[in-house]
């Protein structure tokens, strides 16, 4: 995996795009049931507009997916949350591997949390625009590649924590090597009817000492998990 570019920078932005708006956007998630402050905090410190087309830029803190094209989306603020507090559960991360960087705007969240983000998208352009997005805010403990996040990565890889930003049918059994002892994956995961509706649940595998525990929360709705490159 190519390295994108330490933690920092952020573009403060006027109107609907400034620090006051992202203000409110926290305390709505903490209204919502955000309870991790670290999480809050590291979605306070990245500005989402900028991972966004500017036409859209407007809507960037409203509780939504956002087109990112390519039949993609930037996931709504309080999914990105929920995901990335149940992935940390309150514990300090080291890697994290995460599936489907999209526009990056998860992968920068996951930047302020862990030492390295391993991150891996199949859409050659959402590649390059995530890169471009990431280098912005000069943040430089990620490692973006162009992949198939849904097969083995050929890579030793070892993470405390798997973040899969793609609704599945089952769980994508060659990422679980690379979970640590206690590690754990998040992801959209539907049974074949939920999926033909696109709903999916989260998710959390959990790599216990008794082997694979699994934990199912929130529904949500994601784009498929898809095989190959685009």
């Amino acid at each position: 995996m190519g390295s994108v570019g330490n933690r920092g920078g952020g573009t403060s932005g006027i109107g609907m795009t400034s620090d006051r708006t992202r203000a409110r956007m926290i305390e709505r998630l903490r209204a919502d049931g955000i309870r991790d402050e670290v999480v809050l905090s590291a979605m306070n410190a990245v500005p989402r507009h900028i991972f966004v087309d500017e036409a859209l830029a407007i809507r960037a803190y409203d509780d939504s997916p956002l087109p990112i094209g390519h039949g993609q989306t930037i996931s709504q603020p309080w999914v990105v949350a929920r995901m990335t507090e149940l992935a940390r559960n309150g514990r300090a991360l080291d890697g994290v591997l995460e599936i489907g960087t999209g526009c990056g705007y998860q992968t920068a969240v996951l930047a302020h949390l862990a030492t390295t983000v391993y991150t891996i998208e199949r859409i050659a352009a959402l590649v390059n625009k995530a890169r471009r997005h990431i280098q912005s805010l000069k943040i430089r403990n990620v490692r973006l590649a162009h992949g198939d996040g849904s097969a083995d990565l050929g890579e030793a890889i070892s993470v405390d924590a798997i973040i899969v930003s793609a609704g599945a049918t089952h769980v994508p059994a060659p990422l679980l090597r690379h979970l640590k002892p206690g590690g754990r994956m998040v992801l959209p995961l539907a049974s074949s009817e939920e999926g033909e509706r696109g709903v999916q649940r989260l998710t959390v595998i959990e790599a216990a000492s008794t082997g694979m525990r699994e934990q199912t929360f929130d529904t949500v709705r994601f784009v498929p998990l898809l095989p190959g490159l685009g």
